[in-house]
């Protein structure tokens, strides 16, 4: 079972690199670690199990954040609406997105990043995502999703982990809180 201290934190060199293509058919070390990957994440999100292992909530995880350099992200948030999206991720790709932009209110945070970063990361509010996807019975098929949003943020933020990209990279250094004028934040 991953818990916090699998996480690295940033500062860690995996955290900035660009992480490599996987290899399909995908191997079992690799579905294993995407399921342990999504069972991180639900067991955050359950406040017994949370509080027995000291597990930080989280909605996203990029194998980066647990030091493999390897393009694979769970992610198990709830939507607006509280529709459940769980997803292990193999090779995700942003293939378009909108030029209408969004951005989190109160901000974006990291399992990655101990500290609290005050600022805005404006994002475009919906993108198309190729990639593929290992289901809960361990098959691997393709799929192509098309997200709004606050799941268009959490995909950005975690594919922006397999790119060497951390969430305050993109903060306006000079006025972390500025925002141009048209753009539209999505409370959460």
């Amino acid at each position: 079972m991953l818990t916090m201290k699998d996480i690295i934190k940033e500062g860690h060199p995996t955290l900035k690199k660009p992480a490599k293509e996987v290899e399909l058919p995908l191997s079992n070390q690799d579905k294993e670690l995407l399921f342990s990957m999504i069972e991180f994440l639900i067991n955050s999100q359950n406040e017994e199990v949370a509080e027995k292992y000291n597990l930080r909530p989280g909605v996203g995880l990029a194998a980066p954040q647990i030091d493999v350099a390897k393009r694979l992200v769970a992610i198990n948030a709830f939507d607006e609406s509280n529709n459940l999206h769980k997803y292990m991720l193999i090779n995700p790709k942003i293939i378009s997105h909108s030029a209408e932009q969004t951005y989190l209110i109160p901000g974006e945070g990291c399992l990655s990043v101990d500290r609290e970063v005050k600022g805005f990361v404006v994002r475009p509010r919906r993108i198309t995502v190729k990639a593929h996807l290992l289901n809960d019975d361990g098959a691997v098929v393709s799929n192509t999703f098309r997200l709004s949003n606050y799941m268009a943020i959490v995909f950005q933020h975690e594919i922006d982990h397999l790119n060497g990209i951390l969430f305050f990279d993109r903060i306006n250094k000079t006025n972390p809180f500025s925002v141009p004028e048209d753009v539209k934040p999505i409370e959460f």
